[in-house]
């Protein structure tokens, strides 16, 4: 029964990092997407009275994606050492004394 629960709970953090792996993936080409767009059709976004290019918008959303994916990469690690586990303290407030 234990090998059973155990091979489950693999596999749900397998699909549950396989999720998070493709959305900041999707994030990187948005944002290659938009860099792209913006560069062919001259889009630009005024900024506190300047004109900022729609492509540094894009290349500031490819960044944030990056910084994503590296952030998945040490999630994965943490959660697949083998003293990680499950604790309901970690979502409660705690108490300032």
């Amino acid at each position: 029964m234990k090998n059973l629960n155990q091979s489950t709970i693999l596999r749900q953090k397998a699909l549950t990092l396989t999720v998070l792996f493709g959305s900041a993936l999707f994030i990187i080409f948005l944002g290659m997407f938009f860099c792209a767009f913006s560069f062919f059709n001259n889009i630009s976004f005024k900024v506190l009275n300047s004109q900022i290019p729609g492509v540094i918008l894009g290349l500031l959303v490819i960044y944030l994606g990056i910084r994503y994916y590296f952030s998945v990469g040490r999630l994965k690690e943490e959660v697949y050492k083998s003293t990680s586990g499950f604790c309901l303290n970690h979502f409660m407030k705690e108490k300032k004394k």
